[in-house]
């Protein structure tokens, strides 16, 4: 395979972009049954992995009977084999199958690892379109396997062509970029690059063609049109004597984060999933998640929060340059292999400075203890690099039962969906939240979950009955804290809450006593600046998100969002600006905030703008559209913040009615 470094004596699998397989000698031998290269795309994804039969069953004869899909695997099997020249790489076992990795080149795993070391050119070129595109086969299972593991690809796809983009200038980025646009055609920043890339060239009149290419492909894809950052460029192109810079091709160097005194600081990294499946990665995911919970209720570390270690997931990673970039002395990594009833959590610890590893432990467990296993990482961390430990304990039993560990699966699952903030993953999250419940009624963490997702459908309209939905959230946050007073999540939940049922004092004492039991829980303090914006001091809630920052300080999930409305109480609007504009894949409420800011700014023109968008997307989006005149908005706006005086309130419907909103 052109581009690569990998043997050239090795058997050459390529799935990029369809099918081929070549011997060492280079004949070319594909299996005739599309299920067979479909069998051998699944084993070679999992190098070195055996996969269990009954699973391969499942996943490629889900539609018959135990002994025809056996049957069927034993066919399948002996095809592949003759695919091969001796030494061949399948390794078949009574009970499993699996390929020897060292005697076979797979072009998936090797873009992996050029893009993990960082290898721009080299990965972009192997990467030749979707994995085994045209190769599908009629089974709902496979089907299920294969989307997940295409949209993987995709995703790190475009992440290298961005950064590659990012490094290259003039003609080389420009391809790189109409590439970018080939895989996603409505990746509005980068039909922005290319407008800046055409203008700044000399090529204006195909910089404004760029911007109806963008148009239309936001219309098609999305049925949206160009944000307000794209239509100024626009503006600008058709200026002839406005300048038009590109961003210079450098990578700048790693930020070096201030090294906090008095208490050791460390990093936990996404641990990495070896389970040879995919899907569980949330699995992995969600142990990383807990592992940091955990370490956050010791008062003696400063915890690095969960959304900026996950900023480093499936990258070459230099622990010395992690260490800088976070500002903290340690870092933790680890693994996690899930095999059936058995689970083995390997963690280390390092020396951010040194590199040195400080503690290694290997945890092999049955699934029941997976708590136990959890408390037992965190614990030692904590005790090796504090040098003592304070036991915060936890209530939930060390050996949970198995519906206890089917709800905490449901809960992983919910926490991943939750991440993406639409209306669709939340009802499916919910879905899980109200499984997991049923099982475990018995789980704080669970209800307030539930509570989470039930205050979202009320302040988004998910809902056309809200105030049912915030009292549903009231009861499960209520349940939550019931359940486990000494956990900041669920005290910081039911704060929430309290203050959208304009309960002040209530949601005063929820959150403080939620930072006190966790000073290193970002998203309390987050949930309290939003708690200070709401009751007039504004300034001093944009001091809290600093410390959250300090603590996350690569968050750019929902806190910009909260964020940026302290801004705009606080009537600093351009900096309520650049935050807002921070949050990817804003909740729809974020437009209706930045469309205020820009009105207040004094950008009519953007603000117009961003206020037709947010009312587009609130008529397909809302359980009921109130339609065009603010004062049929008001609801809406005391749902999706609840200010104690109407002050505030005032000044946010002066700037909705100056961006357009009609009386």
């Amino acid at each position: 395979m052109g581009g690569t470094d990998q043997g050239p004596n090795l058997v050459q699998l390529r799935l990029l972009g369809g099918f081929d397989l070549h011997s060492a000698e280079g004949r070319a031998t594909i299996p005739a049954g599309r299920k067979v290269r479909a069998l051998l795309a699944c084993l070679a994804l999992s190098p070195g992995q055996a996969w269990p039969r009954e699973k391969l069953m499942a996943l490629l004869w889900s539609d018959r009977g135990d002994g025809q899909a056996r049957a069927s695997l034993r066919q399948a099997l002996a095809e592949m084999r003759r695919a091969f020249v001796e030494p061949s790489p399948v390794r078949a076992e009574r009970d499993a199958i699996g390929l020897d990795p060292t005697l076979l080149a797979v072009d998936a795993l090797e873009f992996e690892r050029l893009a993990k070391a960082g290898k721009l050119d080299e990965a972009a070129a192997l990467y030749r379109g979707p994995l085994l595109d045209g190769h599908g086969v009629q089974d709902d299972a496979f089907e299920d396997w294969i989307r997940v593991e295409r949209a993987r690809l995709h995703d790190l796809a475009l992440d290298v062509l961005q950064r590659l983009a990012a490094s290259q200038s003039g003609d080389a980025a420009i391809k790189t970029a109409q590439r970018l646009l080939q895989l996603d055609p409505a990746r509005e920043e980068t039909h922005r690059l290319l407008m800046r890339l055409y203008a700044s060239g000399g090529q204006r009149t195909q910089a404004l063609r760029q911007y109806q290419h963008c148009r239309d492909a936001l219309q098609r894809e999305l049925q949206a049109k160009p944000d307000a950052e794209t239509d100024h460029l626009y503006r600008q192109i058709q200026d002839e004597t406005a300048p038009i810079s590109v961003p210079e091709p450098t990578v700048s160097p790693p930020s070096q984060a201030q090294l906090p005194e008095g208490k050791p600081s460390i990093a936990v990294l996404p641990f990495e999933n070896l389970s040879g499946d995919p899907e569980h990665r949330y699995f992995s995911d969600g142990i990383t998640a807990d592992i940091i919970i955990e370490l956050s209720r010791f008062r003696s570390l400063f915890v690095i929060a969960r959304n900026s270690s996950f900023q480093y997931r499936d990258q070459a990673i230099d622990i010395k340059r992690v260490g800088r970039e976070l500002g903290v002395q340690y870092v933790v990594e680890g693994s996690v292999r899930r095999e059936g009833r058995r689970v083995r959590i390997g963690a280390q610890l390092i020396d951010a400075g040194t590199g040195n590893h400080v503690w290694a432990q290997r945890y092999d467990r049955d699934m029941e203890d997976i708590f136990a296993v959890q408390e037992d990482v965190a614990q030692s961390i904590a005790a090796t690099v504090g040098g003592r430990v304070e036991a915060a304990g936890r209530d939930q039993a060390l050996r949970p039962t198995p519906s206890a560990l089917r709800a905490y699966d449901l809960l992983l699952r919910a926490k991943a969906l939750m991440l993406t903030y639409t209306k669709t993953n939340n009802e499916q999250a919910r879905i899980c939240v109200e499984h997991a419940v049923a099982l475990d009624p018995s789980s704080a963490r669970a209800y307030a979950q539930l509570a989470w997702c039930q205050w979202l459908d009320c302040t988004a309209c998910w809902t056309e009955d809200r105030e049912k939905a915030l009292a549903k959230a009231y009861e499960s946050a209520r349940r939550g804290v019931d359940l486990d007073e000494s956990d900041s999540f669920t005290r910081w939940q039911l704060g929430l809450v309290h203050l959208f049922r304009r309960e002040y004092d209530e949601a005063r004492l929820e959150l403080e006593t939620a930072i006190e039991m966790n000073p290193n829980d970002s998203e309390a303090r987050g949930i309290y600046g939003l708690f200070l914006s709401a009751v007039g001091k504004a300034n001093v809630a944009i001091e809290q998100f600093d410390i959250a920052k300090r603590h996350n300080p690569f968050d750019f999930s929902w806190t910009p969002w909260v964020r940026g409305v302290s801004y705009f109480t606080a009537y600093r609007y351009e900096e309520a600006i650049a935050t807002l504009k921070q949050v990817r894949d804003p909740i729809n409420e974020v437009r209706g905030w930045l469309a205020a800011s820009y009105a207040q700014a004094g950008y009519l023109r953007e603000a117009r703008a961003t206020l037709e968008e947010f009312l587009r997307v609130a008529r397909h989006d809302m359980a009921a559209f109130p339609g065009s005149r603010l004062r049929d908005w008001e609801s809406y706006w005391h749902g999706a913040m609840e200010y104690r005086d109407q002050k505030d309130f005032d000044h946010l419907f002066a700037a909705l009615r100056k961006a357009g909103l009609s009386e």
